[in-house]
């Protein structure tokens, strides 16, 4: 709790060295048992120590990484001290039973069709892979072939359609399923990262057989949503399957304020997303949605030996709707977090991260020596500083050895900028101002350093 209590005026940024962290967790493996509460303390000595980040803090901008709920941490613990394996009901049935009903609040809560199957894999890496395995399941089956009888050696060839703005998580699931970069169609992006559906609808025209479309709901660097109405309706034109990657952005649709950024996305076929974001449990939890059941469950279903008793209606097994057999039960914390929070608990979380987004940027409209790069749609901004490479990642650097709040670098558009990603509950009004204080002191030193204006 220590830890936890501390979180506000942390240092944000780990500030050990590897060397040093390696000396006191490190050395050869004890030759004799020592007290637990000396292997716990010295895991205790490497956060008071630095070789933590404070990424659950409220000033951690870095990635799209949220905090953590008090009661998602609790039914974390929870879901250690029970120790279930939630791979089956029979072996947990209080998880499986708290599993399906999360599922059936998310797909309210998203506003996806009745009907759809849900599975809580590790993250969206393996969200995508289960959802397009479904998707290759489905296209194969109406092109006439059984992939699960002949595999892909022999199959059809499946077109992959993907814009040219989208994460390497995607590529990540593509070629774990047998699909390597040159098989890709690449649509082009306009000037935010959202699919251009035009050149969409060129693509397709020069495409035939089955065919995956994969769009996406928040880009990682611009939060930009691409036309997901559209592109459903060109896609199911040729007879596509539509799979988004939502891995942040799809929870917009929880937000009456902000869910006409994701309208028409229901029209989808599969989508995927993370809890460990934005719903701000803890890590290794992802989400993955198939509108497609015989789809979803054909795809993963592991085969029955004879040691594991047969699927009963009204009893969840996770193994029919993720990759695993054995996992812990992750489902609890989300349970939890939407038990707690409720409908408009979850819509407040998300429109006061963008809102504090908003607060971020309009610090910065009037600043001549600062440049938003991006049209702020929901959590994400990018701002660049005195229109120089150098000077952007200077201050960077200056704001991370600082420890008063967190960014990191990326490359927008071919320049550099420092995107700000605000996903934590934790954050409030007075830490983006704390954190624009900090950010106008680093420019203005790192000014002076270059011997520029300040």
């Amino acid at each position: 709790m220590s830890y936890l209590d501390s979180l506000p005026e942390r240092h944000v940024g780990a500030t050990a060295e590897a060397d040093e962290l390696m000396k006191l967790l490190g050395g050869p493996l004890p030759d004799t048992s020592t007290a637990p509460s000396e292997t716990i303390g010295l895991l205790a000595r490497a956060a008071a120590e630095g070789g933590v980040v404070a990424s659950s803090g409220p000033r951690y901008f870095g990635y799209v990484v949220g905090g953590t709920l008090p009661v998602a941490i609790a039914a974390d613990w929870i879901a250690t001290v029970w120790d279930q394996n939630s791979g089956i009901f029979d072996l947990g049935p209080a998880v499986a039973t708290a599993e399906h009903i999360a599922a059936g609040w998310l797909v309210d809560l998203f506003g996806l069709p009745a009907g759809t199957t849900v599975g809580f894999p590790t993250g969206c890496a393996m969200a995508h892979l289960t959802a397009l395995a479904a998707a290759r399941h489905h296209v194969l089956a109406e092109a006439g072939w059984d992939f699960e009888r002949f595999g892909l050696q022999s199959a059809p060839v499946i077109n992959i359609v993907v814009g040219a703005q989208r994460h390497l998580t995607v590529d990540l699931a593509l070629r774990h399923l047998g699909f390597g970069t040159e098989q890709l169609h690449v649509v082009p992006a306009d000037a935010e990262g959202r699919m251009r559906v035009d050149e969409l609808a060129r693509v397709l025209a020069g495409v035939e057989g089955p065919t995956i479309v994969i769009a996406q709901a928040g880009d990682v660097n611009s939060g930009a949503v691409d036309p997901i109405a559209e592109i459903c309706e060109a896609a199911h034109r040729h007879g596509a399957w539509v799979h988004v990657d939502g891995a942040f952005g799809l929870w917009a649709a929880a937000s009456p304020r902000l869910s006409h950024l994701v309208a028409g996305m229901e029209r989808a076929d599969s989508w995927a997303t993370d809890a460990h974001k934005w719903l701000n449990v803890p890590y290794d939890c992802g989400l993955v949605f198939v509108a497609h059941p015989r789809a979803h469950q054909s795809a993963m279903l592991h085969t029955r030996t004879d040691y594991l008793p047969p699927g009963t209606p009204g009893k969840r097994d996770s193994i029919e709707w993720v990759p695993e057999l054995s996992r812990r039960a992750r489902s609890l914390p989300v349970w939890a977090a939407l038990r707690s929070l409720g409908r408009s608990g979850v819509a407040e979380l998300i429109e006061g991260c963008c809102d504090h987004a908003q607060r971020f940027a309009r610090a910065f409209a009037d600043e001549p020596r600062a440049e938003i790069v991006n049209e702020v749609v929901l959590n994400q901004v990018l701002v660049r500083f005195g229109d120089d490479d150098a000077v952007t990642r200077g201050v960077i650097a200056r704001l991370q050895e600082g420890g008063e709040c967190w960014f990191g670098e990326t490359v927008w558009g071919g320049r550099v900028a420092m995107r700000v990603s605000i996903t934590s509950w934790r954050t409030t009004s007075q830490d983006i101002d704390r954190t624009v204080t900090a950010v106008r002191a680093a420019l203005a030193e790192e000014l002076r350093a270059a011997g520029k204006p300040a």
